[in-house]
């Protein structure tokens, strides 16, 4: 019995002051980070207005007239983006997608490889054969791992990367052989 008493006690204390009591007055209570406040002394300005964007790291944009498959082997997976026209909004808007926050690429070795000249009739097509807008994967072997006919964002990409057996590998050796 003097035990469930105790108990009750120490779960009363634990509530805290009755909500009969006044608020705290302002100026007794210790601010917990004052770094959080502006300074008193400091008045606003028009500068602080200007909001100036962080430059946020892409991964290396290459045209396909300009590289080959080869020269990624084993050091990169590319990622191919076909379209009929550079003006195609598929075509817009993935690179946007791609170049807008790469951080998650680039930690995956992704690099960017764009093809909209069908009549070049590049190496990257002849191996591909796109229709199209069209969005392809390689893995570091050069295998194709993933075709998309629609615009992926950076997120996705990377999720599908982490599904890849060799990137498996990499996450458990903590990429140790670059």
């Amino acid at each position: 019995m003097k035990l469930r008493v105790l108990i009750f006690m120490m779960v009363l204390a634990a509530m805290g002051p009755g909500r009969d009591a006044p608020p705290p007055d302002p100026d007794s209570v210790v601010q917990r980070n004052p770094a959080r406040l502006p300074p008193v002394s400091r008045q606003p300005s028009a500068a602080d207005d200007v909001v100036t964007p962080l430059a946020l790291p892409a991964p290396p944009l290459f045209e396909a007239s300009a590289v080959e498959p080869q020269q990624f082997l084993w050091e990169a997976r590319p990622v191919v983006v076909f379209a009929d026209t550079p003006e195609d909004p598929a075509f817009v808007e993935q690179i946007e997608a791609l170049t807008g926050d790469g951080r998650a690429l680039l930690a995956r070795d992704v690099v960017i490889v764009t093809d909209s000249d069908p009549a070049a009739n590049s190496i990257w097509r002849q191996q591909l054969r796109p229709r199209g807008f069209s969005l392809v994967l390689l893995d570091k072997d050069g295998q194709v791992k993933i075709r998309r006919p629609t615009p992926w964002d950076a997120r996705e990409i990377g999720r599908a990367i982490d599904r890849l057996p060799l990137r498996r590998q990499e996450s458990d050796r903590g990429n140790v052989l670059r």
